[in-house]
């Protein structure tokens, strides 16, 4: 795989509605804030070595430019689409095309909440999915994709 101008600097994009985490359904989704979430990630990436872009959108293009970003100045990806994971086939196919790891977050368990959650568009072309660790998920992202890109060095 050829290097992209940053390998070791991981987008986390975060999809619709976590601009309102911290207070839409806590029970659910935790008290923890989105800037919470985004200072957590940076602390963890910096102990392993690596530098976090963190973006939320609640809009499909945007974030469908930000996958597209990732091909040419990030070494992995980070997402949890949010509500796009079981709507947007634009989404998938953009992350299809991405030449890094993709790592899918889900603070919850989508597969023990209704039905229609339980598919993802996102899951088969990810590396790797995470659902029901909360914040936590994005750690174990972050450390799943410093081992990878350590031994893709």
């Amino acid at each position: 795989m050829e290097w992209r101008s940053n390998p070791r600097r991981v987008l986390v994009v975060n999809g619709p509605n976590l601009d309102l985490l911290g207070r839409r359904e806590p029970d659910i989704y935790g008290h923890d804030t989105l800037a919470d979430l985004e200072d957590r990630a940076r602390r963890t990436a910096a102990d392993l070595g690596l530098e976090v872009d963190a973006r939320q959108s609640n809009h499909e293009g945007v974030l469908i430019d930000w996958v597209h970003e990732a091909m040419t100045d990030h070494g992995g990806l980070i997402i949890n689409p949010g509500g796009y994971t079981h709507t947007s086939v634009a989404l998938r196919d953009a992350l299809a095309a991405l030449p890094v790891p993709v790592v899918e977050v889900h603070l919850s368990n989508v597969h023990a909440r209704e039905s229609f959650r339980s598919h993802s568009y996102v899951s088969p072309v990810a590396t790797a999915v995470i659902a029901g660790a909360g914040v936590t998920g994005y750690d174990l992202a972050l450390r799943f994709l410093a081992e990878r890109l350590v031994r893709q060095a």
